[in-house]
């Protein structure tokens, strides 16, 4: 496993870790070893040398440390040493492993070895320019970075879909830095997209990028670094997958969330007539070594490991069943990825159609938390999971539970399940699942035409419980053959009162009792939809007060549509119904409904149909 932190409450999240991985880093490095000149002295204020060993492999002959606590400590393969033993090591060269390093040189310049050469993490600071905050270098708001999946073949092509709202919290000039890299890991292409000044909305699209650099077919990954952004210090979009000619294939996937795990989980294994495979592309400049990746049947713990190394920002497709021959639908795969990795997409191929999405970070820091079956009245049903059922004379629904974290031996849950006008018309208990079940639940098997259901923890047959609770949602078109999945994990929805950080709000502390979604824009051959769930833990408004805002490309306000939602209860939108084609066309390809409700927290999902069956499907982002 790569020895990196990915999280760090003193700087702010994962931003030290951003910092390190960011490609211009990388570059500087490289440079920044070749001026290391042996014997190698580190010393590490801030404890950031194993993460920059783990990630940029280096000879050196100490490491150093100020606090006494920590002298002795194993780090980064080093016992590490007292401070004042700097000036006797004899050291050519030493690297204070720091960002805005000025105080600290000055600080020890006098326990310097004699003439040794002094460098810092400041020689691989970005360029002035790439800076929000250039007053402090390890602000998150520097490191606003996302990876994407990237391809445009002669088959399929890939466009990212989203909208400037830094510009809702203050931000006046944002841009993209973008670099493009091909399956091998090498770089086909930097450039900039500067946003709409305005809450607009904006794209990349593969085959335009193609165009414009005079590139042949790629399969790769795009790093996204967004500058002088504000509020947010993640990049999040929609990912498209297309298919020219017939269009037999479309897919939505979620952003690609900017941190690297140890595992994944939410891989379903194929069925007899599918492939399933795995794009494992590495997020960083360090290869990944040969069995460093494994595949494993969830709950089964015989991980299977990836013979192959992965170079620098490389990506390859590794099928499952060469890892896990023997393993068929509705078995479940854990990804144990080592932390070289973010979120990976997964690809699904059965007779002419494809279908992408996304595996899910599996935690490695929970805990069964013994409060949960005894939350209090006031949180009444508590963690809900809700997912569409999609109307039935077109659609297949199965959802199948997903453990989520390392630590979920069991899942109690149960089912409850909704109309569209918030009449509870069905209540399933699942179990109390092992980790290593194989329950994949076909809503033909219950009455229900459409509306949603929710997943919630039961706990009748005992069990436990840490808040995580995840699962799996695929949708199977029963004419075309088309399907599409999504995941994603539950929360606590509308109550007055909180547990620990719920209900999340999408700014500010919770609870988070507000709406801001973003739903796309379809094109001349495909509309957009969003099935909007309005899910209460405890009751809460009778009805919704829902604003669906139609943007255009510059963030201009076209239209407003007013919608009310039952509680607990769902409905299906379409823009170009909503809102009629004239107005569509004047928001433009680039245009987009931001989803807003001042008084409830609503779930959503979102995608793309056209009139050959073709349909994409993922949960709903907002900002």
């Amino acid at each position: 496993m790569l020895n990196i932190q990915t999280f760090d409450a003193r700087a702010g999240g994962n931003v030290i870790y951003k910092a390190l991985a960011h490609p211009l880093a990388a570059e500087a490095i490289a440079r920044l070893h070749a001026r290391l000149h042996a014997p190698v002295a580190i010393y590490d204020p801030d404890g950031l040398a194993e993460a920059l060993l783990a990630m940029y492999p280096t000879p050196i002959e100490a490491l150093y440390v100020h606090d006494t606590a920590q002298v002795g400590q194993t780090r980064a393969g080093m016992v590490t040493r007292k401070l004042t033993e700097l000036p006797d090591s004899g050291a050519r060269t030493v690297l204070i492993a720091t960002f805005d390093a000025a105080r600290v040189v000055d600080r020890i310049r006098h326990m310097l070895p004699p003439s040794a050469t002094v460098l810092t993490l400041d020689d691989i600071r970005l360029p002035a320019g790439m800076l929000t905050t250039p007053g402090r270098y390890l602000d998150k708001l520097n490191f606003a970075t996302n990876f994407a999946f990237f391809r445009d073949t002669e088959a399929l092509s890939t466009r990212i879909v989203s909208a400037n709202y830094w510009a809702n919290y203050g931000a006046t000039q944002v841009r993209l830095w973008l670099r493009l890299f091909d399956g091998d890991g090498t770089v086909l292409a930097t450039w900039e997209q500067t946003l709409p000044s305005g809450p607009g909305g904006y794209s990349i699209d593969s085959r335009v990028i193609r165009q414009r650099f005079g590139l042949g077919p790629f399969t790769g990954q795009l790093f996204i670094h967004a500058i002088g952004s504000a509020g947010h210090d993640v990049v999040k979009y929609a990912l498209d997958t297309y298919a020219h000619g017939d269009g037999a294939s479309l897919s939505c996937t979620h952003d690609a969330n900017a941190w690297p795990s140890d595992r994944f989980a939410g891989l379903p294994a194929p069925r007899d007539d599918e492939d399933v495979v795995l794009w494992l592309q590495n997020s960083h400049a360090v290869p990944i070594p040969a069995g460093a990746v494994a595949l494993d049947r969830m709950g089964a713990g015989q991980p299977v490991s990836y013979s192959q190394a992965l170079g620098p920002f490389a990506t390859v497709a590794l099928n499952v069943r060469d890892c896990l021959p023997g393993l068929r639908w509705p078995a479940q795969i854990e990804v144990r990825a080592g932390r070289h990795v973010v979120r990976p997409r997964y690809e699904i191929t059965r007779a002419d159609r494809v279908r992408i999405a996304h595996v899910n970070v599996e935690r490695d820091n929970l805990k069964p938390d013994p409060g949960i079956p005894t939350m209090p009245a006031d949180l009444g049903r508590g963690y809900l999971l809700p997912f569409p059922i999609l109307p039935r004379a077109r659609f297949r629904s199965i959802v199948q539970p997903t453990p989520m974290s390392t630590v979920q031996a069991n899942l109690p849950i149960r089912m409850d399940v909704f109309d569209r006008e918030g009449r509870k018309v069905h209540e399933r208990f699942l179990g109390r699942l092992p980790r290593a079940h194989d329950l994949a639940l076909d809503f033909d098997d219950i009455d229900v035409e459409a509306g949603h259901a929710e997943l919630v923890y039961d706990f009748r047959d005992g069990g436990e419980a840490d808040g995580w609770l995840h699962a799996l949602f695929r949708y199977e078109d029963r004419t075309s053959g088309h399907a599409a999945e999504s995941s994603f994990g539950a929360h606590v929805f509308n109550t007055a009162m909180t547990w620990k950080d719920e209900p999340q709000s999408y700014s500010g502390p919770p609870p988070g009792l507000s709406t801001r979604l973003f739903l796309k824009l379809g094109d001349a051959t495909r509309n957009s939809f969003a099935v909007l769930i309005y899910p209460a833990s405890a009751p809460w408004h009778a009805r919704s007060a829902t604003q669906l805002q139609l943007h255009s490309a510059t963030g201009h306000l076209i239209a407003e549509a007013r919608l009310s939602i039952a509680c607990s209860g769902s409905a299906m939108v379409w823009p170009h119904r909503v809102f009629g084609p004239d107005r569509l066309r004047q928001a433009g390809a680039e245009g987009y409904v931001l989803v807003r409700d001042p008084g409830c927290r609503l779930f959503g999902y979102h995608g793309l149909m056209d009139e050959r069956g073709g349909f994409s499907l993922d949960h709903m982002f907002g900002f």
